[in-house]
This record gives structure tokens, sequence and C-alpha cells, in this order.
């Protein structure tokens, strides 16, 4: 393990095959570090990236995979990991103690408040307890208590990624999708103009915040957007960073309404997917997450950015192949971890 704060780290970054691992996997790489890249998804893009050392994993789900990422950590002299993917914290925050054992650094907040994130439910428990503006929220059973024109979203209670989300306007239909989506709760539609803050909370809980909006989303990625600033979402964001407890890399994401309030509708205990934005702005994101992640001060000079600017993303070709090259094996066929 390193013992040099200057020098280069060895990093093992999860979750390689959705756009957060990926970008992240491409940052650090960019600022001298070593990136393990892992994803269960043996053609996961991020496990090709060049100077990366790739490894596929089991699932998050599979019994072995705390196992196995202990074991992983300890042969490759890891020095800290990042999850980049939900999936992946609960069975990392379970070996904790052990990966801090062998010299493996993870900064994360405390299981409770990871939980209260992951679970959309416990979320919204979290900040109504606080008095901050989050979508009206039913578990299945109760449904007949939604008000009546009430435009809804049907979703996995502890989804990511926009997956298996779905919109509809009647109680009838949200009652269908229940049984169909995977431990549901369903949420009240909103509207006006949606926003991601991605934050950096140091250890004595001072955060910086950087503002985007999402201009254009699809399947749950902001593919265009713009810096900006904004007193009320700002103060929204920090509230609720509190109320959870947040510590080290996170993002917010919410509704700015024509009425000028906030609403916020999640948190996620991981870097964000269009990040890069935040960082062309002049926030050092990356960098000073690193800062944080071994113990060093996290300077919040250093993340203060510019408004106005934009971000356009696409879809491109990373690499065509044989897929016999693959090892494929059947604890990794498969979804994207």
């Amino acid at each position: 393990m390193h013992t040099d704060p200057t020098s280069p780290r060895r990093i093992l970054v999860t979750g390689v095959g959705a756009n957060p691992g990926f970008a992240l996997t491409r940052s650090l790489t960019r600022l001298g570090h070593q990136v393990i890249a892992a994803d269960a998804n043996p053609l996961a893009p991020g496990l090709l990236l060049p100077e990366v050392l790739p490894r596929v994993t089991p699932l998050a789900a599979d019994p072995d995979y705390a196992h196995f990422m202990a074991a992983l950590c300890r042969d490759l002299a890891v020095d800290a990991v990042v999850a980049c993917i939900e999936n992946d914290l609960p069975p990392l925050i379970d070996i904790a103690p052990q990966l801090e054992a062998d010299g493996v650094r993870m900064w994360l907040p405390d299981a409770v408040s990871v939980h209260s994130c992951i679970d959309k439910a416990a979320f919204h428990q979290v900040l109504t307890q606080h008095d901050i503006a989050t979508p009206r929220t039913w578990l299945p059973e109760a449904i007949g208590q939604i008000p009546d024109h009430t435009e809804l979203v049907v979703k996995p209670r502890r989804g990511h990624g926009a997956q298996h989300v779905h919109f509809v306007d009647r109680r009838d239909h949200a009652r269908f999708l229940c049984e169909l989506v995977m431990d549901p709760l369903v949420q009240e539609r909103l509207h006006g103009q949606e926003f991601t803050a991605d934050c950096l909370v140091d250890r004595t809980g001072r955060a910086s915040v950087i503002l985007r909006r999402r201009n254009l989303v699809k399947a749950g990625l902001a593919t265009v957007s713009t810096t900006f600033d904004s007193a009320a979402a700002r103060e929204a964001v920090l509230k609720t960073l509190a109320a959870v407890r947040a510590r080290g890399i996170c993002c917010v994401q919410g509704f700015m309404h024509d009425d000028g309030s906030v609403t916020i509708t999640e948190l996620n205990v991981r870097i964000a997917g269009a990040f890069a934005l935040t960082e062309a702005a002049g926030a050092d994101l990356v960098g000073q997450m690193v800062n944080g992640l071994f113990g060093l001060p996290v300077d919040h000079t250093r993340l203060t950015y510019k408004t106005g600017l934009f971000l356009t993303s696409y879809i491109e070709t990373l690499a065509v192949g044989d897929v016999t090259d693959v090892e494929v094996t059947p604890t990794t066929q498969g979804e994207t971890s």
C-alpha cells in the first residue's frame, strides 16, 4: 500500500459498465492513478479502457461477492475502493472493517445513511421528517389513498439508472404495474426544470455543491446539461445532505418549479454520470474526492465553478471484437453491475 500522500494510488472502481464508473475511471487514469476496473459484465466498456487493470466480478447479490472483493483487494494491493453503482454498496459496507484492516480505504457515510438513500421509501421518510420538499410517495398497499387525477411514477423501491420506471395517470394502471415491477413504490410525477447537484462533503460536514440543469435526459442520464446557480436549489441540497448525514462524493437530484420552489427527488451515494461538466466548469471534483478518500483535507476553494457552461454527450463505439476472446462464467453473465 502507498504511504506517500502525493503518490499515484491503486483505486478499484466498481460498476464501470455504466456512465458514472466509466467516466470516473477515465478521470482517475488521467490524474495518474492506477485503476482496477471492475464489473459483473465481461463486456462492460470500462473493462476495455486502456491502462486499466480489468477484473470481472460476481454480481453484488451473489453470496460470494463480498469474499471475492476482499480477496481481490488483498491480491492486487488495492489502496481504495470507489463504488459507482448502488447495488455494490451494502456488501461493501458489510466488509468495510475487513477492508480497513487490510489498508483499503472507502469514503462512505454510515450504513443507516446509505440505506436511507438507496431505499426510496426511507429517503422520502427522512426528508419529510426534516421538512424538505420531496414527491408524495405510496407503497403498493396504499394505492387507494392516492388522490384522483394524480400523475404518477411507478419504480423499483431500490432501483437505479432509471430502470423499470413507468409513468401513468391512473391508480388502476399503477396498481397493475406494481404487480410487474419488483419491490415497487409509487410517487407523484413532478414537472419543472430538473437538476443535478454534484456534491462533496468533507469529514466535518462542510459541503461543496455544483448545480447542473438536466436539459435533456435519456434513460436517466443527462445528455445535455448546463451549469447554473440558485440560492433555493443550493439550500435544498445542503439541507438534504445534512438530513441524511452524507459524507464523501454523492449527487442530489431535484426539480425547480415555476413558482421558485424546489423539490428533491433522490440522493445517490456515488459520483454522477455527467460530472465531466462540473470539472469542465472549474471544480476539481475527482481530485478533491481522492484527497478526502485518503484522509487529506478537501480544498473547497477548488470546488467553485463557472455558470453558463454546457455539455452534450453521445454514445460512441468503444470496441468491436470476438466474444470468444472474453471469458464468460455463469456468475458474471447478465446485466451490468
